[in-house]
């Protein structure tokens, strides 16, 4: 559904705005483990998407995975139950995280309500697929200042949820899956009317520059 189909009075609805982020979420992540090489290139297919080729994984094992994820991520953060996803790399020798890309989620009603700021004009379609592109470039460019991945990997996706969220029977609370003495790049961010989703990369510091 397109977010013009989702628009409501001139803005976004939240339920429109959840399957917005969520779609952003999956492409997002398959277009990371694209970019880090977790699988090779034969296993992802080119999509046209927000105007750019995005790849997306055609591995049954990791599509499953991560369409299961995103049925509560859509439903959570319809519900205002999510604050933050994490995309975890880790060494499948070691389990030791290599990378961690982190995406919070903020309701933008909750952030007027806080600084009693005037509420922003609906924004429009064009520009929120910039905003979305700006973030898939860094992703893109992100092989220029992230170590090279030479060992084989596995990833995990952490979904940071309210208490009072209802958690699949199969999901486990899981280990933050924190970097030590991490290096920080910020992202850019976007936002609907609904959510602003700001992102960032942890990665390990190479130990010989320490």
């Amino acid at each position: 559904m397109s977010v013009q189909t989702q628009l409501t009075k001139g803005k976004i609805d939240l339920k429109g705005s959840a399957r917005t982020v969520t779609e952003f979420f999956l492409y997002g992540l398959n277009s990371i483990l694209f970019q880090r090489g977790l699988y090779p290139v034969e296993d992802f297919d080119r999509k046209k998407k927000y105007g750019l080729d995005v790849w997306v994984s055609n591995d049954m094992n990791v599509t499953q995975y991560l369409d299961k994820i995103m049925a509560s991520v859509e439903e959570w953060l319809a519900a205002g139950k999510i604050n933050k996803l994490v995309l975890a790399i880790n060494s499948r020798e070691t389990r030791e995280t290599l990378e961690r890309w982190q995406f919070d989620v903020q309701l933008i009603d909750e952030e007027a309500a806080d600084g009693d700021k005037p509420r922003a004009p609906p924004k429009s379609e064009k520009t929120l697929q910039m905003e979305i592109q700006a973030i898939f470039r860094q992703i893109a460019a992100s092989v220029s200042f992230l170590p090279i991945v030479e060992e084989k990997c596995t990833f995990n996706v952490l979904v940071y949820a309210s208490t009072d969220a209802e958690v699949p029977t199969t999901w486990t609370d899981s280990d933050p899956l924190h970097i030590k003495n991490a290096e920080q790049v910020k992202l850019r961010s976007f936002s609907t009317d609904v959510h602003r989703i700001e992102s960032m990369v942890a990665y390990r510091r190479d130990p010989d520059l320490c």
